[in-house]
């Protein structure tokens, strides 16, 4: 795609590969899975990159890992302050308790129970907000200046987008394969970024961002090729990655190295998480099966015999996860389902 140079973008691939020496015994190298199951529906053979068991549930425990592994010692005495609706307050909890700095999260009240119940329990100090009425952007801001504390953004910022290009780091060692699509859920586009930047130079990977219909922010600004923002910022299903539009440093990054967007709708992010757990045997939230659901129910918008996915989270509540299981169909009476 068109848009700046790599050389002139705000990571690069030395930038990750410097972040994966941090990572290295802090993070867990999650599985590439496969189901014969799960091909079959898509008509293709699916690789699925199971974020959803990295430590945390989610790909976020490396970017929070690689920005605070970055502070000083005098930074992290002062503490951090992230904003997140789970995901990454959980990331950046878990890795400032085990480097010894406290932390606040500021989450929105319509959070996921599990996901401030999982932030707590990593001992950070929560602090709610109103999505609809309030800028976590400004509390952030507002606390981190009274308490002296650094700010870890979700995505837009160089440590943490060079933390998540990890994952593909990863991929680039464990697929054996020359030419796919990688698909990626994307919010705010730090994973989907950093992938994009570790797999530069496999030209055969393409990585693609996948999002929920109602906030497809990047799959827009790609195609307009200017940052577009949703309408909407909060409501939908897909948690996790419901931004108000791209990152300016992740976007950029994306235009130059991403092939278009893929929106898929909440009803098939449930029955991608129902047929990634009666096949993978993994447990996914809504936002971190939209790639699994791009690639099992709209693979008329891919190329080639194999595509790749990033299940990127699976800190999801038991009710919605119930709910996703309500799509599966009866058991067949000779075993198995329909």
């Amino acid at each position: 795609m068109g848009g700046q140079t790599v050389s002139a973008l705000a990571v690069t691939a030395d930038d990750i590969a410097a972040a994966a020496v941090r990572l290295n015994g802090h993070v867990r190298r999650t599985p590439v899975l496969r189901s014969d199951a799960i091909d079959a529906i898509a008509g293709r053979r699916v690789l699925v990159k199971a974020e959803c068991l990295q430590i945390t549930g989610s790909f976020k425990a490396r970017g929070g890992w690689s920005a605070i592994s970055s502070l000083s010692p005098e930074a992290r005495a002062k503490g951090v302050i992230a904003y997140s609706s789970g995901n990454h307050a959980q990331g950046v909890a878990r890795a400032a308790r085990d480097l010894g700095a406290p932390a606040v999260i500021v989450m929105p009240a319509d959070a996921p129970a599990a996901k401030i119940a999982g932030t707590r329990a990593l001992g950070a100090e929560v602090v709610h907000y109103d999505r609809a009425t309030e800028s976590r952007e400004d509390i952030g801001a507002a606390l981190a200046a009274e308490r002296g504390l650094t700010l870890v953004k979700p995505y837009d910022d160089p440590l943490v987008i060079a933390g998540q290009g990890t994952v593909g780091l990863d991929l680039a060692e464990q697929l054996e394969v020359d030419r796919a699509d990688v698909l990626v859920c994307c919010g705010g586009g730090g994973l989907t970024s950093g992938i994009a930047l570790a797999l530069e130079r496999l030209d055969g990977l393409r990585v693609r961002p996948v999002e929920p219909e109602g906030f497809d922010d990047v799959t827009r600004s790609l195609a307009d090729g200017v940052i577009r923002s949703n309408e909407r910022i909060s409501g939908g299903l897909c948690d996790a990655i419901i931004t108000p539009q791209p990152g300016e440093l992740t976007f950029p990054i994306m235009h130059a190295l991403c092939g278009p967007g893929v929106v898929v709708t909440e009803d098939e992010a449930l029955r991608a998480m129902a047929l990634a757990f009666a096949h993978l045997k993994i447990v996914l939230e809504p936002g971190g099966a939209v790639s699994l659901a791009a690639a099992l129910f709209h693979g008329d918008a891919l190329e080639g015999d194999t595509v790749v996915t990033v299940v990127s989270g699976g800190n999801v509540d038991p009710a919605t996860f119930a709910r996703a299981l309500e799509t599966l169909p009866p058991p067949d009476p000779v075993g198995g389902t329909r």
